[in-house]
């Protein structure tokens, strides 16, 4: 089978790589087998690619490690700076290639497409700009002594990262990971795995040395479960489900007791209080759920609204959510795009059927949208209970649960009556109620008066069971490097 095949697009056509990159270049896996990538809007195969399992993790990680201790080592952080920009450059030169591939293998609409790969573009660039500004202390304890830190690399890096935003969370975990001077061993999703093949050309040809960068195609059961249990890595990276996670943080235990960070689920509340600019409200609230089909780790999924406007919000929210595009993702006015594959799809409306059979008020949607690909309806639930699976779980998909609450106080009880703790959101024009608000809430991020508006600067990640460790910022550093303490007794002579 060839390592590069021709597809062609709506929009476009461009040449796809295939295969396993490794050690910068395009290679066979070792058992010769491929695994084709599906199409969600129409259920057609798009391309097989070559699947990666534990030998070529293995081999992946042999060139890695080389890459740590020869060429990469020597590389100034100013010119590991200089790379990243470089990359991100390109990017942003091959913005409507990358767009495309988003939006055929992933389902999301091309114009949502473009927007992650330019944000893609700034989290790289971001992270080209801290590459050499990677600093220790020193600390004064006493006249006979010098005493400093430094920051090292962690080392070999394994990165797995999901389907939802495939290019976004490639962005986001080799950025800090190369700005630090650390070498990857990067699984894509199995769903989506061909626009972190073409941008692995892109590192090629940005000049990143051989073995700095190595991407793997292949399944969480045989290539994610060697990297998470690889004596030879000093970390895993993953973002994706809690069970996943779980799993992921026993393997690194009981393997060599490797680093770990995850990005985990969420079951985001979304407050709606009696002073808030209901009309504003009500977009936020929509692009909150229904933004990339609902499939974002940090959508708000259930909206808490004050008993004083819950009948007037219900009304408009139904109305706006009516309003979404939902389709082809190649028509630039798509909102909503299809679910990204059959299991996904048959998980949500596994979800939806459970609401209905529990006795909650479908407002609006609840079935698919139309007779081809994995098309889901927007889909809002009403007058539910804290004990209903619609509420309890995450549903990843264009669902939501919309629940009455009496007071302030309710709302952040309820809120916070969950195992997940990765987002949240409250609409108010009181700036003491959104800061009372915003502080009791127990997670990672909480938005006032908007929502999903991530941004390469802000850390972001979870409390409780959505996770450990942060993304993005300075604070994404932290991460990926070790700190050694050195202490210098000074001869007194």
């Amino acid at each position: 089978m060839s390592l590069f095949q021709t597809v062609e697009t709506p929009a476009l056509t461009y040449e796809q790589p295939l295969g396993l990159f490794i050690n910068n270049e395009f290679v066979k896996g070792v058992e010769g087998k491929t695994f084709e990538t599906i199409n969600p809007h129409n259920e057609k195969p798009i391309v097989a690619v070559h699947e990666g399992a534990e030998e070529d993790v293995n081999i992946a990680v042999k060139a890695a490690r080389a890459a740590l201790n020869g060429d990469w080592k020597r590389v100034t952080p100013s010119e590991r700076g200089r790379l990243l920009t470089r990359l991100a450059d390109f990017l942003e030169r091959d913005i409507e290639t990358l767009a495309v591939i988003e939006a055929l293998d992933n389902g999301k609409g091309v114009t949502m497409a473009k927007g992650d790969v330019a944000a893609s573009a700034g989290c790289i660039r971001y992270y080209g700009g801290w590459a050499d500004k990677i600093y220790g202390q020193t600390i004064d304890t006493d006249i006979n002594s010098l005493t400093y830190t430094r920051h090292e690399p962690v080392g070999v890096c394994g990165q797995i990262i999901p389907w939802n935003f495939p290019l976004l969370m490639f962005a986001w975990k080799i950025g800090p990971a190369l700005a630090t001077g650390n070498t990857i061993v990067m699984k894509t999703a199995e769903q989506t795995p061909l626009s972190a093949l073409y941008v692995a050309k892109l590192i090629k040809e940005a000049g990143f040395p051989p073995g700095v960068v190595n991407v793997i195609s292949g399944f969480g059961r045989t290539a994610g479960a060697a990297i998470a249990a690889h004596m030879d890595i000093d970390k895993v990276a993953f973002t994706g489900s809690t069970l996943v996670g779980r799993q992921i943080m026993k393997s690194a235990a009981d393997s060599n007791l490797k680093k770990v960070t995850l990005e985990l689920g969420g079951k985001s509340p979304n407050i709606i209080l009696p002073d808030a600019n209901l009309e504003e409200a009500i977009q936020w609230v929509n692009l909150g759920i229904f933004f990339n089909h609902g499939q974002c780790c940090c959508a708000g999924s259930r909206i808490l609204v004050h008993e004083a406007i819950y009948d007037k919000f219900l009304e408009l929210f139904k109305k706006r959510a009516e309003q979404n595009k939902v389709g082809d993702p190649f028509n630039t006015e798509t909102f909503q795009g299809p679910q990204v594959s059959q299991i996904q799809y048959d998980r949500i409306m596994s979800y939806i059927k459970d609401g209905k059979s529990a006795g909650a008020r479908v407002v609006t949607g609840g079935d698919r949208h139309g007779s081809e690909g994995y098309y889901i309806q927007p889909t809002i639930f009403a007058d539910v209970t804290d004990n209903m699976t619609i509420v309890k779980e995450e549903i990843f998909g264009p669902v939501c649960t919309v629940q009455k609450v009496h007071s302030e106080e309710e709302a952040i009880q309820v809120a916070n009556d969950t195992n997940y703790g990765l987002a949240a959101a409250v609409h108010t024009t009181n700036i003491n109620t959104a800061i009372r608000v915003s502080n009791a809430i127990k997670a990672g991020t909480v938005w006032v008066n908007n929502y999903n508006t991530l941004h390469y600067q802000m850390p972001f990640g979870g409390f409780k069971e959505s996770g450990i460790g942060r993304e993005l910022g300075s604070y994404a550093l932290e991460n990926y490097t070790e700190v050694k303490t050195v202490r210098v007794h000074l001869s007194q002579s």
